[in-house]
């Protein structure tokens, strides 16, 4: 018995020439990978030194523009804005980690599941995705706040469970339009059970779609922790955070603009080059529009 033919889209994924090439020639995904590898170096940075302390309060010191001491100013409390920012970045990317990972994990798992069985066990998780789906990530967040307390754990709970029926429903589509194609049925013929092609043909050419949705929920991720944390129901002082940095800056906002401006342009920034990031690895990855290029 012959083995079954490999997937086109395995073929030219694995195939394709010039990968990094044609990475470095896709001007938005560039500029997205320069973005986020920002985002991500300040984060690390701050793990081991920042300029001056995020929470220390020095008041003789609030309020001070952008200077050779303080070169983004300081805050109402005295506090280094560039540190600030430089730990509300840590903050950032390890909700959006977590939350994305666990999204990714189960989600992905839920999508091969439903795509593969079909009938009642697809109904029955797509149903559960629609009844996640209805309730918005803050409301989650402040229910679960209300049971457990505010903090970051339950933000990052609550972008966990949202981002797990944005995975499933994208799984399970792009899946079920795999398992309709003829190398799939030339799989069957051969003898292998449903878990196997899953894992060596399913998976493989879908990963474009897991891998676009991840970045994309990324930056979702970011700001709905920015939103919590404005609200008062994500991170908690002393840790910083940029939605608190807005929150707290907002009663300042006439005298002294500035301490705004930077937490706002760290959030857009950021997600901003997770977006593009997002576009730029659905072209590269994606063979079809790979061919164009």
């Amino acid at each position: 018995m012959t083995a079954p033919p490999t997937s086109p889209t395995e073929i030219q994924t694995i195939a394709a020439p010039g990968f990094v090439y044609r990475a470095l020639r896709h001007r938005a995904f560039m500029i997205g990978l320069i973005l986020t590898g920002g985002m991500i170096l300040a984060a690390l940075v701050s793990l081991v030194w920042t300029p001056h302390s995020p929470t220390e309060i020095v008041i003789t010191q609030k309020l001070k523009l952008p200077s050779l001491t303080h070169w983004f100013g300081t805050d109402h409390f005295g506090r280094d804005i560039l540190s600030m920012i430089m730990a509300g970045a840590r903050t950032s990317v390890i909700v959006g980690l977590i939350a994305v990972s666990l999204g990714a994990i189960v989600g992905t798992a839920l999508g091969l599941w439903a795509a593969a069985r079909r009938g009642w066990t697809e109904d029955v998780i797509m149903r559960f995705s629609d009844l996640n789906m209805a309730f918005p990530v803050i409301l989650i967040a402040i229910l679960l706040t209300a049971g457990w307390g505010p903090g970051i754990t339950n933000a990052i709970l609550a972008l966990g469970l949202f981002n797990i029926s944005l995975f499933a429903r994208q799984v399970r589509a792009a899946g079920i339009t795999v398992w309709e194609r003829e190398f799939v049925a030339a799989a069957r013929a051969a003898g292998k059970g449903q878990i196997a092609i899953t894992f060596a043909h399913i998976l493989p050419n879908i990963i474009s779609v897991i891998v676009v949705q991840a970045t994309i929920s990324f930056a979702v991720a970011i700001l709905a922790e920015a939103a919590l944390s404005y609200l008062g129901v994500g991170s908690q002082p002393p840790d910083p955070s940029w939605g608190r940095m807005l929150s707290e800056s907002q009663r300042y906002i006439f005298y002294a603009p500035i301490i705004a401006v930077w937490p706002g342009l760290a959030i857009v920034l950021s997600v901003l080059g997770l977006n593009l990031i997002g576009d730029g690895l659905r072209d590269l990855i994606d063979p079809r529009l790979s061919r164009k290029r």
